[in-house]
């Protein structure tokens, strides 16, 4: 009597001995595949999240930038408004900007 080989659905590594042995006594036919390695990663996806992450970075320290330098030109003007001024008068309402120091 000739003996079938195994189906060609499982898979081709099994021993032909073994499949023989295992069909003869009636125990299952274990298959144990190890998963396929992930694939690789290309730069490309690592290299446009950095590129996104560095423009904001340098974007938010250019406005956080801006908005100190606007700081300190206001608060130069309003020293030499406050020191050339002298009193502001509106209405009969007389306010002093600034103390004199000698005062």
């Amino acid at each position: 009597m000739h003996q079938p080989e195994p189906p060609p659905s499982l898979a081709p590594h099994i021993p032909a001995d073994a499949y023989r042995r295992a069909e003869a006594t009636g125990r299952p036919v274990v298959i144990v595949q190890t998963p396929a390695p992930a694939p690789r990663r290309s730069p490309g996806r690592y290299l446009v999240p950095l590129a996104v992450g560095t423009g904001t970075a340098l974007g938010v320290l250019g406005v956080v930038a801006a908005v100190l330098a606007l700081l300190q030109f206001a608060a130069e003007t309003v020293a030499v408004v406050t020191g050339v001024a002298g009193p502001l008068g509106i209405g009969g309402i007389t306010v002093k900007l600034a103390r004199n120091p000698r005062d």
